[in-house]
């Protein structure tokens, strides 16, 4: 099942993100998030799967968002990729 254009919006502010940001994790055009926040899209399964492991890890980790963010611009994709879904899913420390 596909989120639907609210839940997409809801996970993006969850973590802070612009829609450039998100669009950067998800390896697609900033434009295409927005068509899926305006109902004009729908993501793939694979889109779907990552936004919910996103979701996760807000979740279980407060500012995960800030951090990724910041990760973006200095580490890169996969390393921020790497922040969320070792929050999501990681081990407790």
């Amino acid at each position: 099942m596909t989120p639907s254009k609210e839940q997409i919006i809801e996970i993006r502010r969850k973590l802070d993100f612009t829609q450039v940001q998100l669009a950067q994790l998800l390896g697609v055009h900033p434009l295409t998030v927005s068509k899926w926040e305006r109902g004009e899209l729908k993501p793939t399964a694979h889109q779907h799967a990552m936004m919910e492991s996103f979701r996760a890890a807000s979740t279980k980790q407060e500012n995960i968002g800030e951090a990724v963010a910041g990760l973006l611009m200095t580490a890169g994709v996969a390393f921020a990729i790497f922040a969320l879904l070792d929050a999501a899913y990681g081990k407790k420390k």
